[in-house]
């Protein structure tokens, strides 16, 4: 699988870098110019989210069974992660060179080594609804959001050992992703109530929930610690809120079907993908609630989770192109309209 992939993506790096694929700019006041690539870099598997290593230009794709890791730059798959049942997301913790995903079809983690990605453990969570992971550098902690039933909960595992060390209920049954203040607060979205919950890492309890009106939905978030605020990214209309006080102090208005975002804190900027619309908008942070729509930048229909290298300051997203669904094909899962195979791995680069 990995030598097809290779194949077809260095066929079509250089036609990726024709003009076609596009700059966008707006804004009058200082606008950055966004170049687009695209790379096929075949594979099977639908897919969730993606998790770039900062400053290596390695990016970890999910495929639901398997993680592919890719060189953002030549789009050249370079590895693959086996035996991820229904992956979800992939986090890695560098203090200790390890690397986890949420395997939703067997409520495990994999636990691998981040250079060799040689797989080391698979981690029993005990909890159904494995979904979002981020790496909390602050407290030194692996988190998971889960759509657990009867609740949504947080589970928290030990980087270095992967063992399960911590866990939480929380309000709605379907948390997406969550973040950190690095002072032992963890911001978590419901998209089922349109709340954020704070959850003290200490009691690991839940101590606040915040209306996120107008925002409906909420998925990706991101903690930006320069200005005190939390982003939070919703179909059509995404929210800014104070953590202070648990207000939303600013809305950006973007694409619909949004499932992430992805922030370079250092650039200002605020990535937020729409799989709806097949775009990504790019917001500037001019102050702690002054927020621009600098671009729009086009994608493919699909493309709903992003990750950011704020290293490099380069943004990824990657959505499988489905040849048509065979006669009397059921429906996916939600009713979705029926898919049929996977007929090309879109890779796609955002540089400014």
């Amino acid at each position: 699988m990995i030598r097809r992939a290779l194949v077809t993506a260095a066929l079509l790096a250089i036609p990726a870098l024709a003009p076609a694929q596009g700059r966008v700019q707006k804004d009058a006041s200082s606008p950055p110019t966004f170049t687009v690539q695209k790379f096929d870099i075949g594979g099977d598997g639908g897919t969730d989210y993606l998790t770039a290593e900062p400053g290596t230009g390695r990016v970890f794709v999910s495929r639901g069974t398997h993680v592919m890791v890719v060189d953002g730059t030549t789009g050249k798959v370079l590895g693959d992660i086996p035996d991820t049942p229904r992956v979800h997301g992939i986090a890695l913790a560098p203090k200790w060179n390890h690397g986890f995903t949420t395997n939703g079809g067997d409520s495990t983690l994999t636990m691998f080594d981040v250079t060799t990605l040689a797989v080391l453990r698979k981690v029993p969570t005990h909890t159904g609804g494995l979904d979002g992971i981020m790496y909390d550098a602050a407290d030194d902690r692996i988190v998971l959001t889960n759509h657990s039933r009867p609740i949504g909960t947080v589970t928290i595992v030990d980087p270095n050992t992967g063992e399960v060390v911590g866990a939480a209920e929380l309000e709605d049954d379907a948390p997406e992703g969550a973040a950190t203040d690095g002072r032992g607060r963890l911001f978590v979205n419901n998209e089922g109530k349109s709340t954020i919950q704070v959850v003290d890492l200490k009691t690991m309890k839940a101590t606040a929930s915040w209306p996120l009106a107008p925002c409906e939905g909420p998925t990706g978030i991101a903690y930006d610690a320069a200005t005190d605020r939390v982003l939070s990214g919703c179909g059509k209309s995404s929210v800014v809120v104070d953590p202070a006080s648990g207000r939303v102090v600013a809305t950006i208005t973007n694409g619909d079907g949004v499932d992430a975002l992805g922030w370079d804190p250092s650039e200002k900027l605020l990535y937020i993908p729409a799989g709806r619309s097949g775009n990504v908008t790019v917001a500037r942070q001019d102050g702690p609630d002054a927020y621009t729509v600098v671009a729009t930048v086009p994608t493919m229909p699909g493309a709903k989770t992003i990750a950011v290298d704020a290293v490099r300051h380069v943004a990824y997203l990657f959505q499988p192109e489905y040849g048509p669904a065979p006669a009397g094909a059921p429906p996916g899962p939600g009713e979705r309209p029926a898919r049929g195979p996977v007929v090309a791995g879109w890779f796609f680069v955002i540089r400014h």
